[in-house]
């Protein structure tokens, strides 16, 4: 049960569903795990989001930051102590962790994102209990973005592209990671 697809559409139990008319694009990755300890919420969900980029993804992020500092809009510094500042991440509402600040959490989601000039961003964690089967879940990856002028518009034409690379390989990770867990616990 290990599918990883793009499912389009925010969740009907998602914090971001009642706006989802004032965003001008969404998607949505979603994947399943088993739990059957429910050792994993809203919080170990945000932590494990900011504790595994692939080479591939931190490279194309550091490029963003670099080009998009040429433009004057936000870039996320340098975590020189990520472990540590992971270690005391409690993923609450105002916190920041990078480029992401948490934005709003429930027991089984969690809304990070940014609001910068061109465009205004949220990604949300979203953590489903699977009724049918005992101790699995899904975990939903829902983005959405609301542009805020020109410049956000073709600002995301050329991030696009990338996003629908790096989504799915994060949630693919995550998932490889709360098994990986899960099997050096037993």
């Amino acid at each position: 049960m290990k599918s990883n697809g793009n499912t389009s559409s925010i969740p009907a139990k998602s914090i971001l569903k009642k706006d989802s008319e004032l965003f001008d694009y969404i998607d949505s990755y979603q994947s399943f795990f088993s739990d059957t300890e429910e050792s994993i919420d809203s919080t170990k969900i945000g932590v494990l989001f900011f504790s595994g980029r692939s080479k591939l993804g931190s490279t194309l992020f550091a490029i963003r930051n670099k080009i998009v500092r040429l433009f004057g809009l936000k870039t996320s510094a340098q975590l020189s102590n990520k472990q540590k500042l992971l270690d005391s991440f409690k993923c609450e509402p105002g916190d920041q962790l990078g480029l992401f600040k948490v934005f709003d959490k429930t027991e089984n989601e969690v809304i990070l994102g940014e609001n910068d000039k061109h465009l205004d961003f949220r990604v949300s964690l979203f953590l489903d209990r699977l009724l049918d089967e005992a101790g699995q879940k899904s975990l939903t990856i829902t983005t959405t973005v609301k542009f805020n002028n020109l410049f956000g518009r073709v600002y995301f034409l050329f991030v696009r592209p990338f996003h629908k690379l790096i989504v799915p390989a994060m949630l693919k990770g995550m998932i490889n990671r709360i098994e990986n867990e899960k099997s050096t616990n037993r």
